[in-house]
C-alpha cells in the first residue's frame, strides 16, 4: 500500500473516531442531529479553550471525560 493510501486511512480513522465520541457523548440524539447547533457547540469550546478560562475548562473536562471512560 503507498504511503499517501496508509495516512489518508490514518486520518479517516481518526475523524470517524471524533465522530464517534459526539454519538457516545449523546450530542447527535439532544441536537435532533443539529449539525449547525453542533458546530456552533463546537465553536463555543474552541472558545473557552482559547480564553483566560481555558486551562481551568481543559482540566475540568479532561476529569469528566477520564471518569466517563472508567465507568464504562
Amino acid at each position: 500500500m503507498r504511503t499517501w493510501q496508509v495516512e489518508r486511512r490514518k486520518r479517516t480513522r481518526h475523524l470517524i473516531e471524533l465522530g464517534g465520541l459526539i454519538v457516545k457523548a449523546g450530542i447527535v440524539e439532544l441536537t435532533a442531529d443539529d449539525r449547525t447547533i453542533i458546530y456552533g457547540a463546537l465553536l463555543w469550546i474552541a472558545a473557552k479553550l482559547q480564553s483566560h478560562e481555558g486551562e481551568h475548562a481543559r482540566d475540568l473536562w479532561a476529569a469528566r471525560g477520564k471518569q466517563a471512560f472508567e465507568n464504562e
